[in-house]
This record gives C-alpha cells, sequence and structure tokens, in this order.
C-alpha cells in the first residue's frame, strides 16, 4: 500500500484497515468520509480517505480533486480534535482552485479517531472481515458514533434508513450520517491456470478480494500468485468454508471434471451472484451431462456462464481474462448490456 499517494487503488475497506494500523502504532490519524452527494460527484457516498499526523494518506474522497484541502483538514482535525464538515462545488473558488470542476459538489465529514474511535473502528473492521453487513451511525455535530450490527437493524427506529443506501438522516433534531458496509465484491478462481493469473491482476485493480482454489501446488503458487490468496484444498472442502454469498463470484478454469464439477454444484446451489465455467460449447454440453446426473437442477443450470466470458473474439490469457471480467462486473451491476438496449430501440417499429 502506498501511503504517501493514490497511485495504489486502495478500497474502502483497505483504507479503514489502514487507519486502525497506523493509529495503533501510535500515529495521530483523521478519518474522511463523502456523506453527501450532487451531480457529478467523482467518489459515491461512504467513500474514505484516512490520513495521519506527517500527511500520509491512503484511499480518495473524490479521487484527486480536492484531496488536497480536506488532507489539510484533517490534519488540523488531528490536532484540536474538532470535526470538519467540508463542502465543495463548482460555484465555489476553492473547488476550482482544487480542480472539482467536473460538475458535481461533495460534502465531506472529517474526525479524528480517538481512543474511543479507535475501539469503534475495530470493531467494525471485524465484521467487515467477517462479512457481515453492518452500519455506522455518525452524528456530525462531533457526539458519539455507533456501530449497529446485522441483528440490530430490525430494532433500530425506521428514520435511520437501514435498509436503504448510506446518507444523512434528520432523527431526533440531530444530522446524522449513516454509512452502510455490506459485503465486498470477491471472486473465487478454481484452477490456478494461465488465465486466473491474468483474470486474478485485472480483479484485484478492479476492487475484487480475490482467491485462488487448486489443489495442485505445482500450479497455486506465490510466485504465480503474488497477489491472490491461495487455498490448496479441493473445491468440495475450501468452499464450505469459504463461504458463497450474494457479493461472490465463482470462475471455474480447469477443464478437470474432478476440481470443476465439484465446485460448479456448490457455487450452483449457493446465492452467488456469478457463477461461470471456462470451455468450448462441446465441453460445455457435455460438463451440463455429468452435472445433471449428479442432481444439479435445469433451473439451477441456467445460471451458469459458459463458455465463460462476453464475446469479445478473446485468444490469449489475457484478453479472456478481460472477456471474463467484463461479464463478471457486468452481473454485478445487472445492467443489460448498452449496445443489446440500442439494437433492441433500433430494431422496434409503430404497426398502425
Amino acid at each position: 500500500m502506498n501511503e504517501t499517494s493514490l497511485s495504489a487503488p486502495v478500497d474502502d475497506a483497505g483504507v479503514l484497515r489502514q487507519a486502525e494500523s497506523w493509529r495503533r502504532m501510535g500515529r495521530g490519524v483523521a478519518l474522511a468520509t463523502v456523506v453527501e452527494t450532487f451531480g457529478s460527484a467523482p467518489r459515491p457516498i461512504g467513500s474514505h480517505l484516512a490520513v495521519d499526523e506527517a500527511g500520509a494518506f491512503c484511499g480518495s474522497v473524490s479521487a484527486g480533486c480536492v484531496e488536497g484541502e480536506v488532507i489539510t483538514a484533517a490534519q488540523d482535525a488531528i490536532t484540536d480534535g474538532a470535526p470538519r464538515f467540508l463542502e465543495f462545488g463548482v460555484a465555489d473558488e476553492v473547488a476550482w482552485r482544487v480542480g472539482l470542476s467536473c460538475g458535481g459538489r461533495i460534502a465531506v465529514h472529517v474526525e479524528r479517531i480517538d481512543a474511543d474511535r479507535l475501539v469503534l473502528l475495530s470493531a467494525l473492521n471485524r465484521e467487515i472481515a467477517a462479512r457481515r453487513p453492518c452500519a455506522i451511525i455518525t452524528p456530525l455535530d462531533g457526539g458519539a458514533a455507533q456501530l449497529l450490527r446485522a441483528d440490530d437493524f430490525a430494532t433500530a427506529p425506521p428514520a435511520l434508513n437501514l435498509d436503504d443506501k448510506s446518507g444523512l438522516v434528520l432523527h431526533d433534531g440531530r444530522r446524522l450520517f449513516v454509512n452502510h458496509y455490506r459485503p465486498g465484491p470477491r471472486l473465487l478462481l478454481i484452477g490456478a491456470v494461465h488465465v486466473a493469473q491474468a483474470l486474478a491482476a485485472m480483479a484485484t485493480l478492479a476492487g475484487f478480494d480475490v482467491t485462488i482454489i487448486d489443489p495442485r501446488g505445482a500450479y497455486a503458487s506465490p510466485e504465480r500468485f503474488p497477489q491472490a490468496r491461495l487455498d490448496m484444498r479441493w473445491p468440495d472442502e475450501a468452499l464450505p468454508e469459504t463461504g458463497l454469498d450474494a457479493a461472490t463470484a465463482v470462475a471455474v478454469l480447469t477443464h478437470d471434471p474432478k476440481i470443476d464439477d465439484p465446485a460448479l454444484r456448490l457455487a450452483l446451489a449457493s446465492d452467488c451472484f456469478y457463477v461461470g465455467a471456462l470451455g468450448s460449447r462441446a465441453t460445455h454440453a457435455r460438463r451440463v451431462e455429468r452435472l445433471k446426473a449428479s442432481g444439479v437442477t435445469p433451473f439451477a443450470l441456467e445460471r451458469l456462464h459458459a463458455p465463460i466470458g462476453l464475446d469479445i473474439s478473446a485468444i490469449s490469457p489475457a484478453e479472456i481474462a478481460v472477456s471474463i471480467l467484463a461479464e463478471i462486473i457486468l452481473a454485478r451491476g445487472q445492467k443489460p448490456l448498452r449496445r443489446l438496449v440500442q439494437d433492441a430501440s433500433s430494431t422496434s417499429c409503430v404497426v398502425g
């Protein structure tokens, strides 16, 4: 992780871990959070930027537009302990000076990580690591923040919108920021093959937590996958323990039925938002017959993306990885391809 620039992409969970790490090292630390956006804002609500007393930072609240101003405010908050509420927009002289000329407006809350906030931050990081939904309720007037776990949502006041998106709410006359933390996107690659090498690197850059599952030690080596987590168990042993939730994608890549088929049976029976398998149409036809014979239902098989990846005429392992990652991102967004929408529009007609 690059502590002094934005050149190394870090997701918000990573920013929170870094903030806790810095604070435990004895550094003064402040956390900046996007709490409101309007128009063409560069970063979504809930985005974090952690800053230490020397000016080292990680994360982003504006993709670089107003980071300098926020870092200065964060260092001031570390010094005096008072929270800051910053607003930037194209009508502001400061916004033009620091580069927020894209047509949007953002509001950023900055607070020092004191001893109490460190305890809360540590508990939050544990919930995120366990992939359990939770929320932080932060009063913008500087009062104590509160962590709500998933079990607390049902009894929380309706005004907190705990089933909705992150954002500002008014409750008991106080402005509160409700920041939801849900399991981040995860990609499980079954098979440490050449395509997996390229796909693991690309998916990591795209914000996915990547794990390679392959019992063949010669393939699943740290030298071949320096940035990914390696699990050298068989899929039918690894996947139940790993957990297959609605934020998880599974890509099956080995061509070996002893490895692929158990992984597919488990993935297709789970809540995974994407399940794909590498192989030709002929290979897939044989795979389908095996899966049917083992009890996989036709309904479950309809969820399987095979041959895997968008049809972009990919040939090399890197190109195939691009096609797979694009299909996974599309499935996660649950949006039709823009080209398909345009094609449908262009072929419609009115009869009469």
